[in-house]
């Protein structure tokens, strides 16, 4: 994980806090929420590993969890911690560091953890093996976490919005069946990161031991739908709220699930 990416998050907590606000990446949150609810135990020790500003953190404390925050960014935690302040709830710990690298933590210390971001941002196999077996380290047996990566499948439809330009190029666009490494450079919101799809992914996580429990597809049918959902949440608040519930209560149906940018998969040590 280069020193691009941490200083990329650095630059943008706010935008970060704000990001799963509305629209699209509503849906996000909103599946991720339903997975933890659906699959993890209904209490203990979480480590959220890539944590950002710490939204998943803050709801998690909510339901009691005892949570754990590590991020690469500074910044990112700095607004973590005046975030989990305002909403009066508290944290175990907040440490900066790397994801490939949690010796900051005891082995089986942690019943479950959440690894939303760090996947897509480990260019290189063995970096994301490092972490993957880090993750596995220090869960308890049994523990389970949600790994996300970034879905080169779901590129193909959700690019026609995002990077229109980069399908002139019709090696680029072929590519998105398989892996690949990419930077937005039509857009500066975005780092270096790499893409996988659900095959390759699910097999990066047996070969670090894992076990499968589920995968969804984060943002479900509604993939490739951002204008039209932007128009919705406007226009039509009521249909948006029932269509992101749906949405999230569908995300891992078959035929929605590998086409999509997010891939959460539910794994278990």
């Amino acid at each position: 994980m280069s020193k691009h990416v941490r200083n990329f998050y650095d630059s943008v907590p706010e935008r970060e806090w704000g990001r799963l606000e509305a629209g699209l990446q509503r849906i996000e949150y909103t599946s991720t929420l339903r997975l933890i609810e659906k699959y993890f135990p209904s209490n203990g020790a979480i480590c959220d590993i890539g944590c950002g500003p710490g939204r998943y953190a803050i709801e998690l404390a909510r339901r009691g969890y005892r949570v754990t925050l590590l991020d690469l960014s500074e910044k990112l935690l700095e607004r973590a911690k005046k975030a989990i302040a305002s909403e009066g709830v508290s944290a175990e710990r907040l440490v900066q560091g790397d994801a490939r690298d949690l010796g900051v933590f005891k082995d089986e210390s942690f019943d479950a953890a959440l690894l939303l971001g760090p996947m897509y941002h480990l260019i290189e196999r063995d970096d994301r093996s490092l972490a993957l077996s880090e993750l596995v380290r220090i869960l308890k047996p049994g523990g389970r976490a949600i790994v996300a990566y970034l879905n080169s499948w779901g590129m193909l439809r959700s690019g026609l919005a995002g990077f229109p330009k980069r399908f002139i190029d019709p090696a680029f666009l072929r590519s998105l069946l398989g892996e690949t490494t990419f930077e937005d450079r039509e857009r500066p919101n975005f780092t270096e990161c790499h893409w996988s799809n659900p095959e390759i992914a699910g097999e990066e996580l047996l070969d670090a031991g894992l076990r499968v429990v589920s995968y969804a597809g984060a943002e479900g049918f509604l993939e490739g739908m951002a204008p039209l959902l932007e128009a919705l949440w406007t226009n039509e608040p009521e249909a948006y709220k029932n269509v992101l519930e749906f949405a999230a209560e569908t995300s891992e149906l078959p035929q929605f699930r590998d086409a999509t940018n997010h891939v959460h998969f539910v794994v278990e040590k």
